[in-house]
């Protein structure tokens, strides 16, 4: 089972959400196997960290190069981000 629900999938990009109610051990550190751009829909404190960096807030477009790890930092609210997947 995810920790997300995806609320719209094309071929390039997704809309997913993660539920105010997730408990921060589900949000793993993992990687993709896209290069990826990522940008929340609303304002939030929820935050990314990108692998041997600190955490930072999802406040403009965040880049996620291929193969890097990364994981999400639970903050308050649900959180819905679009995700565009690059080739």
């Amino acid at each position: 089972m995810t920790p997300y629900k995806d609320l719209e999938v094309t071929t390039d990009w997704l809309i997913r959400e993660f539920d105010e109610s997730i408990n921060p051990i589900e949000l793993m550190w993992h990687r993709d196997e896209e290069d990826r751009l990522v940008e929340a829909l609303h304002q939030t404190d929820w935050m990314i960290q990108l692998d041997n960096r600190l955490p930072i807030n999802i406040t403009e477009r965040i880049e996620i190069p291929k193969y890097e790890w990364h994981r999400l930092i639970k903050g308050s609210g649900t959180l819905t981000v679009k995700i565009h997947k690059k080739a």
